[in-house]
């Protein structure tokens, strides 16, 4: 159920950078038309060709942005973590939504519908200018997929793919940087099957560039896969 926001949700709101430059007061009259709500693991926050009708950030777990292939399979596009805001996109131009959200593991998210937050944009000219910031950098972001996919064989797809979430959502090791992470879950990042990902993954742990755990890759040798992400 939806509810009143939290303290650890305007506190995310306040450190996001769309509402982290408003005035205290512009603040405390956007805070309130805020939603918290809990998410359990698997849950769909909103599918694609939803409605545009409101902007997520992320209080806590993870949240991911797919889409689907012309087969049939989910193809996922991006992970996003507390502090990430999501659903700019359909926000802005009012259209339906482009992609799926689902809660990676169990969120708490907040929420505010398009209504009151062009009412705030439309005097806070700093925060329309940051949401179009945010929107382009998640249009860039996929014209990157959309490139990658064009240029680099799977094995380079692979090894790009997996540098990104381990300088995103990696955590410190001894050995290096370790991805909570599935090789099903990297499958649907490719749009390719396990097995493949499977083989490519023993491979690099043969070479030492990478560790496999259960539900884990550990990226040992960064400028080893950094090599092996050039196209070509």
């Amino acid at each position: 159920m939806a509810g009143m926001t939290t303290v650890g949700g305007r506190m995310m709101l306040q450190r996001s950078p769309l509402f982290r430059g408003l005035a205290a007061a512009t603040f405390e009259r956007i805070a309130p038309l805020a939603t918290q709500r809990a998410y359990r693991r698997g849950e769909v926050i909103f599918s694609h060709g939803d409605p545009g009708d409101a902007l997520f950030a992320v209080v806590s777990g993870k949240v991911r942005i797919s889409t689907g292939s012309a087969a049939g399979r989910e193809i996922f596009l991006n992970i996003m973590e507390p502090g990430d805001t999501f659903g700019e996109i359909a926000l802005l131009d009012g259209g339906p939504r482009t992609a799926t959200a689902t809660a990676f593991v169990a969120a708490e998210l907040v929420s505010i519908r398009r209504g009151p937050l062009f009412e705030m944009l439309e005097r806070e000219p700093k925060a329309a200018l940051e949401l179009l910031r945010l929107a382009g950098q998640r249009l860039r972001w996929t014209s990157g997929l959309l490139e990658d996919a064009a240029l680099l064989d799977a094995p380079a797809r692979l090894a790009k793919r997996l540098l990104s979430l381990s300088e995103l959502h990696g955590e410190d090791g001894r050995d290096g940087r370790t991805v909570r992470i599935s090789q099903e879950e990297l499958a649907s990042f490719l749009a390719t099957s396990r097995q493949s990902v499977n083989e490519q993954l023993r491979d690099w742990k043969a070479r030492g560039w990478v560790g496999l755990g259960r539900g884990t890759v550990t990226v040992i040798d960064a400028g080893a896969l950094r090599k092996a992400a050039q196209p070509g």
